[in-house]
Parts: C-alpha cells; sequence; structure tokens
C-alpha cells in the first residue's frame, strides 16, 4: 500500500527532473534558410505581398498553418511538400516559429552613426518593414476594427494566441485572404467559412485595412 501511494509522488518527480524540450532557435534559423526563398531572410515575404509576412507572427499560429498546410486543412499546394513530416517535424514546426516570431522588423529607416561599414548598413536597411499606406476612412476603419477585429487581434493588430498578426502585413495579401474567406474557400475561425466578415460591406473592409497602415509605426 505504501508503495503504490509513493507511485504518484515518484512520477511527478520524474516529470519535473525531464522538462518539455526547449526550442532551438539555431534549428529554427537552418530551417529558415528554406523559408527565404519566398519569405524572404527576415521574414518580410515578398515584395508585392504574394507572399505574407512572417516575421513577428504568433507562435501559436505559425505552428497552427504549418499543420493545417502539412494536413491540407489549408490547401496551399506550395507549402504542402515543405511541410510533411519527413521535411518538417513537430519539434521543427516548433523551432522555425519560435525562430520567425522572434524577428523583428524596424518601420522606420535607421539612422547610422557613421561607423559602419556598407554591409552593416545594407543588414540594417533590409530589416526594414514599411507598408504603404492604403486608402480608405480612418476613422471608420478604426471604429470597426476595435468593435469587430481586436478581440481576437488585438487593439494594436499584433495578435494573440492562434490569431495572427495583421499591422504591418501587406495590404494586398490581407486583401486576398479576405477574398478567400468569403468566398468560403477559407475557414475565418472554429466556426466555420462564415463570419464576421461576411457582414460587412466591401467598403468597410477597405476602411479596416487603410487602418491597419495607419498605425504600422509604435508609439513613442
Amino acid at each position: 500500500m505504501l508503495n503504490i501511494l509513493r507511485f504518484p509522488l515518484f512520477l511527478a518527480v520524474l516529470a519535473l527532473s525531464h522538462p518539455a524540450a526547449a526550442v532551438d532557435l539555431e534549428k529554427g534559423k537552418e530551417i529558415n534558410g528554406t523559408c527565404a526563398a519566398c519569405h524572404s531572410d527576415n521574414g518580410q515575404g515578398g515584395k508585392k505581398g504574394e507572399y505574407p509576412r512572417i516575421a513577428g507572427q504568433q507562435v501559436k499560429y505559425i505552428e497552427s498553418q504549418l499543420r493545417s498546410f502539412r494536413s491540407r486543412t489549408r490547401v496551399n499546394i506550395p507549402m504542402f511538400p515543405y511541410t510533411q513530416e519527413r521535411e518538417l517535424s513537430d519539434a521543427d514546426i516548433k523551432d522555425i516559429a519560435a525562430y520567425l516570431a522572434g524577428i523583428e522588423l524596424d518601420t522606420k529607416m535607421p539612422t547610422y552613426k557613421g561607423t559602419e561599414d556598407a554591409l552593416t548598413k545594407l543588414l540594417m536597411a533590409e530589416k526594414v518593414m514599411i507598408i504603404p499606406r492604403a486608402e480608405g476612412d480612418l476613422a471608420n476603419g478604426e471604429k470597426l476594427y476595435q468593435k469587430q477585429c481586436a478581440a481576437c487581434h488585438g487593439k494594436t493588430g499584433k495578435g494573440r494566441g492562434m490569431f495572427p498578426m495583421l499591422v504591418g502585413q501587406y495590404t494586398n495579401y490581407l486583401q486576398r485572404q479576405v477574398d478567400l474567406y468569403l468566398k468560403g474557400d477559407r475557414p475565418h475561425d472554429e466556426e466555420g467559412t462564415v463570419g464576421l466578415l461576411n457582414a460587412l460591406k466591401a467598403q468597410d473592409i477597405q476602411d479596416i485595412l487603410a487602418y491597419l497602415t495607419s498605425i504600422q509605426e509604435p508609439k513613442e
């Protein structure tokens, strides 16, 4: 009887002595070499928004999307071969997600001290990502965003948990995803293909996208 009582305690001690493996950022950086072919070295994505920005994105969101690509829950043919188990294990997914989430991209051109060499200046400039301002009614966009979107994507558009960061993303990429949601080709949330976006007018969506481009610079 005494041994049985001690068994749960033994398991607890064993679990504490073998914590979950930490993410390997160096491995994540190595994996990013493959991602960089489309998303660039610093995760900015394609300059025309053909590939999304993934730098600074929410860890859980990156992980969930990579798994969705692998299972084809989210259909993306170019991503499918790269996310198969033989190419990207669950541990690899955690490593690349953590690495990408840690990349910070400035929203203003750097101020050079004058001591930097040409390569250093180039690398500093390459980590700047400024999304062009989109046209729209900013007041209406702010009102709609804060009412309809902020609960999941955060008041400043940085995302939270499983919900992605929207601010600092290419406007035409976001519009393309909105179109997929509206057509039912991509589910907006766990409730299915019909969500909040379906209740908004096209101009309202444009105003929200315009608002997102107006808040990309952090307030001092």
